[in-house]
């Protein structure tokens, strides 16, 4: 499903990511951990084609996305990967079914196929009650799940997400770990995820460790 060779990043004089070769299967549930500043958020920047390396390849699903640019790349971007952050970036202007269908939209489909998919996202995450509130009304896990559904809008191949359970209390944080791997079962996507959460990590598929820009072995 992904693939990284040799990725190395500087930003100015720091060296962040050292050559990260890494290969991540499909409908794998990977967790990247490591203590903050070794790289984590910016191997997953990185891989998810928000950030260029400065050397190496990203492979995702046999296409090399550091040859992508423009518009190609933001296309691949918008078809293929879904993002989860830990501060949900919900538009705080549009309810929870227009904040799902956005990508949709801006990818060119059709409306009223997009909402009815944004709602059956909704129902399957238990907010059918909510899809008419804006995301002040809603709580940080109800949010959360917003964002979640957004990410699957346009059925990616991967989903990454920065810290997803970052802002949540344990009841919140426990559900939305049941939740992404009860979403794995159901869509078989493949979840690439950075997280400081040790529990979460263990249940996860695999553990990647960065340390100083470098995976731990």
């Amino acid at each position: 499903m992904i693939t990284l060779n040799n990725i190395k990043k500087r930003f100015g004089t720091l060296v962040v990511l050292k050559g990260i070769n890494l290969t991540i299967g499909e409908s794998e549930i990977v967790s990247i951990v490591g203590a903050s500043g070794a790289g984590k958020t910016t191997l997953l920047q990185i891989a998810g084609t928000l950030l260029k390396a400065d050397e190496g390849e990203v492979i995702i699903n046999d296409v090399d996305v550091t040859k992508l640019t423009g518009k190609k790349l933001a296309e691949f971007r918008n078809k293929n990967i879904g993002f989860v952050f830990q501060f949900h970036h919900l538009l705080p202007e549009f309810n929870a079914l227009e904040n799902v269908c956005i990508p949709a939209l801006i990818g060119g489909k059709n409306q009223k196929e997009t909402e009815k998919r944004a709602l059956e996202l909704l129902s399957f995450l238990n907010l059918s009650e909510r899809v008419t509130h804006k995301p002040s009304e809603l709580s940080g896990g109800e949010q959360q799940r917003v964002a979640i559904a957004r990410s699957l809008i346009n059925d990616p191949e991967v989903i990454f997400a920065d810290e997803p359970s970052g802002n949540l209390d344990s009841k919140n944080r426990e559900e939305l770990h049941n939740l992404l791997f009860s979403l794995r079962d159901t869509f078989k996507k493949t979840f690439v995820i950075v997280t400081h959460d040790e529990n979460f990590a263990a249940m996860s598929d695999r553990i990647i460790k960065i340390k100083d820009g470098r995976i731990e072995n």
